[in-house]
């Protein structure tokens, strides 16, 4: 029975985000401006959690950072930052409060942000939360997108500390939150705790009726594959296909059927992407054929085989025009079968493919042409069998009316213990056969 090809691990163990790029497409999605009046609203009703009394924002400050963020909305990042600089210098009679501060520095990452000056937007950042009583909300906000950053720059542990810090202080963690933390602990290899996190955003979302996310989905099917646990892996790879049908998910399911022993959904996984022309890789076809094989239906593997040679995604080897000559001399498509081998046996360098194409001569028997080939594979070498290569080869010339080469052929493959007694068999049988003869003859 032929085997299907090992996948390689990568294919299972890929995933399609990383932190980095979760926090980037978040920041992406979070870091437009509020109007500064709603923030200011915002962040006094969320006060209510937790008594601060916070510092006014005055208004000629007001009218001030209001200035800096209508430039910066419009794109003039210069000019925004210019009045930031001038509210912040030569501070004596005009002194800021904390609150005050805060919107500026928050103002001042804003435009550090959009230069792609990570750096300077963190410590932006961490100037805003150093600022003694300002609001509950533009803390736990301004928090959040400091983690976030870490992620950006890949500051890992940074990144998690950050996040997990922004936990203990939030009532309302979202979904986003926990993957980010899931991303986070992936990152550093600390599979288990990535897996609680992302299986829990998982569940948040569920509960609210809504589908999770393709990525998320990976990433717990990666989690799982990692610890072995082939029966989530599955379930979560069917979810993947239900609402987000791709050919890697197809592949992976196929593989991991077969891990489960289940060879006809592994088969049918694999036959679904390729009846709808997904697997256009090579490899990908030659496991498709494997499939057929091993479920012993080896026309199909032909096809499979021939059309995959013909429009060269297969690469035109001699393993796989071997592959192909078996299956189709599997299917009993001996016609079809010799040239498959013709070619495999020529590319080959050995004598193993010559001897296997003089056994397909003989089942369409081409006793001259098998005579040939296991001959010239028992001159080259590398036969693995090279008994049975000489019983076949007694049975050629035998079936060619050459008896006495037939003899020798016999004779020699019985000096292997494994064929002594075919080969006595068919000494027998020729001798009877000869006097069989013979008597017509004088009768």
């Amino acid at each position: 029975m032929t085997k299907p090809q090992t996948w390689l691990r990568s294919v299972l163990l890929a995933v399609p985000v990383v932190a980095a790029q979760v926090a980037v497409s978040q920041l992406q999605a979070e870091m437009g401006f509020t109007p500064l009046s709603a923030a200011v609203a915002q962040e006094r009703q969320a006060d209510t959690r937790e008594t601060r009394k916070t510092p006014a924002l005055r208004n000629k400050v007001y009218e001030k950072l209001a200035e800096a963020q209508a430039a910066a909305e419009e794109k003039n990042l210069t000019a925004s930052a210019r009045i930031l600089d001038g509210m912040l210098a030569g501070r004596r009679d005009n002194e800021l409060n904390s609150y005050e501060l805060a919107n500026v520095y928050n103002l001042y990452a804003f435009i550090h942000y959009s230069n792609e000056n990570y750096d300077k937007a963190l410590q932006a950042y961490e100037n805003v939360v150093k600022q003694p009583d300002i609001p509950l909300a533009m803390e736990i906000n301004t928090r959040y997108t400091i983690a976030q950053l870490y992620f950006v720059q890949e500051r890992w542990q940074k990144g998690i500390d950050a996040l997990n810090a922004w936990f203990r202080m939030t009532d309302s963690p979202s979904e986003n939150a926990y993957v980010l933390l899931a991303q986070g602990y992936y990152q550093l290899k600390d599979y288990d705790k990535a897996l609680n996190s992302v299986e829990k955003a998982i569940s948040m979302y569920r509960e609210k009726g809504k589908v999770p996310k393709e990525q998320w989905l990976n990433l717990a099917r990666f989690l799982y594959f990692d610890k072995n646990d082939v029966n989530r892996a599955v379930a979560v790879l069917e979810e993947l296909l239900q609402h987000y049908p791709k050919k890697q998910y197809w592949v992976q399911l196929s593989h991991m059927y077969g891990e489960q022993k289940k060879e006809g959904q592994q088969l049918a996984a694999m036959e679904t992407a390729y009846v709808q022309d997904m697997l256009d890789k090579g490899t990908e076809q030659v496991t498709m054929a494997y499939l057929y094989l091993n479920a012993e239906v080896p026309y199909k593997a032909a096809k499979v085989m021939d059309k995959g040679l013909k429009a060269k995604a297969i690469e035109d080897t001699s393993k796989n025009q071997e592959i192909l000559g078996n299956a189709y001399r599997q299917a009993q498509e001996i016609e079809k079968a010799i040239p498959a081998m013709e070619r495999a046996a020529a590319k080959s360098s050995e004598g193993e493919l010559y001897a296997r194409l003089g056994n397909i001569y003989l089942d369409g028997e081409q006793y001259k042409k098998a005579i040939d080939a296991i001959n010239k594979g028992l001159q080259r070498g590398g036969v693995k069998r090279a008994d049975t290569a000489r019983l076949v080869l007694g049975m050629a010339y035998f079936n060619d009316k050459q008896y006495a080469k037939a003899r020798q052929a016999f004779q020699a493959a019985g000096r292997d213990k494994r064929s002594e007694q075919f080969a006595q068999q068919w000494i027998k049988y020729m001798d009877s056969e000869l006097d069989r003869q013979r008597k017509l003859e004088e009768g």
